[in-house]
């Protein structure tokens, strides 16, 4: 059952020059959740954050931290900032030290930790958002995604157990947005309840688990993000557009060629509605023709542990691949290697990496990133690993996934999901430590899988 974290009661907000900046919210955040705020400028995200760890007091009604009111005297706010973390969206509000270093030990200084805490949590936030080589750095000297890893890492050292982020991707490149992202992707994994603020409806509606439309200082609408941004009348009004994906969605629902399933929130599960899953795309030898049966024996690209007397049907060719028509849906068609760089083999990741099969190596998190350019080790997916990993895997190739922590189980789990909803078969394995709490049996695929309308 979800415990409810953050709570707010009629809650209210008057600036001292009598403009109203929250109008009557009331809100219910859980324990673990993820939860984006959708608005336009001046809608009132800013101020209800600041409302929610308690940097501004509220003119009327409440806010409640597992279920006990807010309390505004020094001590109390301590605390409640030290469990409620806030990162402001410009990052510059926020860094003020001499050196990096000393800007993320502030907050951990002033709950009057020993030093040794102190400085282990140091080093523990700045390992954890990859920025350990800029400890030295004077804050001001660093670029714009550096300066956010910084900020967030002030907050980690907290070791709070909800982190707000006002705009994390402000004034971020493409590349820096990712790294952020998957930083945020981390967190959660650990436990840690997030929530942000953001303009960007692609971005809200692929990442969060529950969506809140703020206009005029009030929530309009709340819910999953597919049955917010899925309805229009939801936006009515609210300046925002439909995500891209939902509108793809939407085109070729309208000329029958979606899937039955719910509603894609990422590419990969959008490719799964576009065919039935007994269309495949596979490796070849050069001499295949359309029209012909093959056996996928000898095949790299179908994996391990497949059934050789399998027939497919050639139906497409192009540059050494072919569509095929997998006459026994048992064929697989993928693999995924997940490697635990905390508990893995180095001879066995050398072995890997050695291997002619594996055709793409992704790397995901910032300490798996340094771990890979430590080891001079080429990465081939830097971004959006998980769901590149499917989509190279529906085309037939291997791909090893170097990660850590709560991030192997999780590539294994939305992998599983992608399966068991689309019907597509992928073989996955988990080399490492992560391979106890993970597992590494292939996914079977459900028996009505690849129905259509």
């Amino acid at each position: 059952m979800a415990t409810t974290l953050l709570e707010t009661k009629g809650l209210r907000y008057v600036y001292p020059d009598g403009t109203p900046a929250i109008r009557g919210v009331d809100l219910r955040i859980e324990d673990g959740e993820r939860i984006a705020f959708v608005g336009p400028n001046g809608s009132g995200k800013s101020t209800l954050f600041l409302l929610l760890n308690g940097t501004l007091r509220p003119t009327a009604g409440e806010v409640l931290f597992r279920g006990r009111p807010l309390q505004y005297d020094p001590r109390s706010l301590r605390e409640t900032r030290r469990r409620v973390g806030i990162v402001f969206q410009n990052s510059d509000d926020q860094l003020f030290a001499p050196t990096v270093r000393q800007d993320v030990a502030f907050g951990p200084v002033n709950l009057g930790l020993p030093m040794e805490e102190v400085e282990e949590r140091v080093e523990m936030a700045l390992e954890g958002v990859g920025i350990s080589g800029l400890k030295g750095r004077p804050p001001h000297h660093l670029s714009g995604g550096q300066k956010k890893r910084a900020a967030i890492a002030g907050v980690m050292a907290m070791e709070p157990e909800v982190m707000i982020l006002d705009e994390p991707l402000s004034n971020l490149d493409p590349a820096g947005s990712e790294e952020v992202m998957e930083l945020l992707e981390e967190l959660s994994q650990r436990g840690t309840t997030i929530i942000i603020s953001t303009h960007d409806v692609d971005l809200a509606y692929r990442w969060s688990d529950r969506v809140c439309l703020l206009a005029d200082g009030m929530v309009m609408d709340e819910g999953r993000p597919e049955d917010i941004f899925g309805d229009p009348r939801h936006l009515s009004g609210s300046g925002l557009r439909q995500p891209l994906i939902l509108e793809v969605y939407d085109e070729i629902s309208k000329r029958d060629l979606a899937a039955f399933g719910k509603r894609p929130r990422t590419v990969s599960e959008l490719v799964g509605h576009l065919s039935p899953p007994n269309l495949r795309w596979m490796k070849v030898p050069p001499e295949t023709e359309v029209g012909e049966r093959i056996h996928p024996e000898g095949i790299d690209s179908v994996g391990p542990g497949r059934d050789k007397s399998e027939e497919v049907l050639v139906i497409h060719l192009q540059g050494g691949r072919a569509v095929v028509e997998t006459l026994d849906k048992s064929v697989r068609i993928g693999r995924v290697i997940v490697y635990d760089t905390d508990g893995g083999d180095p001879q066995a990741l050398s072995s890997l990496l050695a291997d002619e099969r594996i055709d793409l190596v992704g790397v995901m998190g910032t300490k798996s990133r340094a771990f890979a350019e430590k080891n001079k080790i080429v990465s081939d997916i830097g971004s959006n690993v998980i769901d590149r990993t499917i989509l190279r895997a529906l085309c037939g190739e291997a791909v090893l996934v170097i990660t850590n922590g709560g991030m192997v189980e999780h590539a294994k789990r939305r992998i599983e999901e992608y399966c068991r909803q689309s019907g597509m078969k992928i073989e996955v394995s988990v080399v490492g430590r992560g391979a106890d709490r993970a597992g590494s049996t292939p996914v079977p695929a459900p028996a009505n899988a690849g129905k259509r309308r």
